[in-house]
């Protein structure tokens, strides 16, 4: 299977789930608003939200996926089943632990991490911590099913991890229809929603499982033992573990933070759950596709063929976020108001989440080309060095938050994680160039210079354009009408976009079949395609 088609493979699940997630989000948005209940519920959400990227997919896709390809390599399947089989009984036993100690802990980390903002309001932190508790489980299944996507994906198994994530979307939504169905108000809806994520859990775990199965790998559960794969792993994944959850640490920073304003927590979230489509399509298909692909290469001993593929997977994220962040800023609030505006949610949230938005589109090409450098630094087995980059990010992110926040409110803290995201990007790249692990190409340069021109062209497009369709978009105009002048928006920007992009040599059509269908040589025959 190509790189193009493995991102498409990765990419067209991940694009289903934040399909099913806008969903989600628009009926939460008409069912809660920005009320205290939003409030509650994302705020209990984000802490095993938190520690599934700190233990799951950060730790794993960092950490598990260069060590079981090197199985595979060294061992064959079979050895990469013993060692999966040592990890799942240390990581299964490990979890249970930590499940254990933090919902015991819970009270305590409501009201001194989660939020400290809720803390002069009783109901609302007694309501967090019991829905934190329901929801804390979340994290065990979710890890188990990151380590066996994980082997998924170093199997070229890639479809089935991809969908799991659709049904956390689709239970949550079907809890929604039920609670507006039968008149729940925002307090029960919110308590169907806690139980949905403990359901949607063990289903994605089921779902993985079969596919690991299908795979040829039937996992049996070994009594914990520290055996030296193990421990190389707990070393590796530790750094990992931090640097995974990069996004999570900022926001659950930022989410402290804004705790001390009602809405401020709901706002940022709604606006996340738009940027996440773009960070997730691409960030997330360039990131699961490029680690066990730069670890095959390094590992059969072809580094020139693992810096091709780093260089392509670049240029396919600049060519894909530079073009949708350029859209986020400038059509933010008509976003905003056709997806959300409805019910609870009124025009002057609208005012405030579009603008949150605009300022996550900035940051978005940073956000994911984070997602593109750290496989050059994961494959080479080294997590040290990102997981200090990230310090280095958090503190940014934190020092910006706390200062821009008493000036301008959730504005503030958006913008402070934009700028530690592209700080982050920056330190990546440049050390990957000064290691020699990222070869500099001038050609690659000057692409992106022209891309950056077809986005500004696109730009200047959007802004002649907005004026005409304002008043099919204005609050009061019917839902389909708004539909149609944001999708005849989008088509103008899309146009304009890929014609100059062609046009002035930003983008090659020859040039990228070939470079990004090449496929990487291996020294075995890789696995069987699903």
């Amino acid at each position: 299977m190509s790189l193009a088609r493995k991102f498409a493979t990765v990419g067209g699940a991940t694009l289903g789930s934040r399909i099913f997630g806008f969903a989600r989000e628009t009926f939460m948005a008409a069912a809660l608003g920005t009320g205290p209940m939003a409030d509650v519920f994302y705020a209990a959400f984000r802490f095993p939200n938190l520690f599934r990227r700190l233990f799951a997919e950060g730790a794993f896709n960092a950490a598990f996926v260069p060590l079981f390809s090197k199985e595979i390599e060294a061992n064959g399947v079979d050895g990469a089943k013993r060692f999966s089989e040592e990890v799942f009984g240390v990581l299964f036993s490990a979890l249970l632990i930590i499940t254990i100690a933090m919902q015991l802990a819970m009270p305590w980390l409501v009201r001194w991490v989660i939020a400290p903002g809720f803390a002069d309001d009783a109901e609302k932190t007694a309501l967090t911590v019991r829905m934190a508790i329901v929801m804390f489980p979340y994290l065990m299944c979710m890890s188990l099913t990151a380590m066996m996507s994980g082997m998924l994906n170093s199997l070229h198994h890639f479809f089935a991890a991809a969908i799991a994530p659709v049904f956390l979307n689709v239970v949550m939504i079907a809890a929604l229809f039920y609670g507006l169905w039968v008149g729940a108000d925002p307090r029960e809806i919110a308590w169907y929603l806690s139980w949905s994520v403990l359901v949607a859990g063990v289903l994605q775990l089921g779902v993985v499982y079969l596919g690991v199965r299908h795979a040829g790998i039937n996992i049996g559960f070994r009594r914990p033992k520290m055996t030296p794969n193990v421990k190389r792993l707990l070393w590796l994944a530790v750094p990992a573990a931090i640097t995974g959850g990069i996004t999570q640490i900022n926001q659950i920073i930022g989410q402290a933070i804004a705790s001390g304003k009602e809405g401020a927590i709901a706002a940022l979230q709604y606006a996340d759950r738009i940027y996440q489509l773009p960070l997730g399509v691409v960030g997330v298909a360039v990131g699961v596709v490029l680690l066990p692909e730069l670890s095959r290469a390094l590992k059969g001993g072809h580094v020139k063929e693992a810096g091709n593929i780093q260089n392509r997977s670049i240029e396919f994220v600049l060519f894909l976020t530079l073009p949708a962040a350029a859209g986020l800023w400038m059509l933010s609030d008509a976003i905003i108001r056709v997806l959300y505006e409805r019910g609870a949610f009124s025009a002057e949230n609208t005012a405030v989440v579009g603008s949150i938005l605009a300022i996550y589109g900035i940051g978005l090409p940073g956000f994911v080309l984070i997602k593109a450098l750290q496989p050059g630094f994961y494959a080479r087995e080294d997590t040290k060095t990102p997981m200090r980059f990230t310090m280095v990010s958090v503190v940014i992110n934190s020092g910006l938050a706390i200062t821009l926040f008493p000036m301008i409110a959730e504005r503030g803290i958006a913008t402070a994680e934009a700028a530690a995201g592209w700080i982050n990007t920056v330190l990546l790249f440049s050390t990957l160039v000064w290691r020699g692990d990222l070869v500099w190409e001038w050609a690659l340069a000057r692409r992106t210079a022209l891309l950056l021109v077809a986005t500004g062209v696109m730009a200047a497009a959007l802004f002649y354009a907005l004026p005409y369709a304002s008043p099919w978009l204005q609050p009061g105009s019917h839902l389909l009408t708004q539909v149609l002048a944001l999708a005849c928006l989008l088509g103008i920007a899309m146009v304009v976009y890929f014609a100059c992009a062609f046009a002035i040599g930003g983008a090659d059509l020859g040039m990228i079949r070939r470079n990004i269908k090449r496929k990487p040589k291996s020294a075995v025959p890789p696995p069987p395609e699903s």
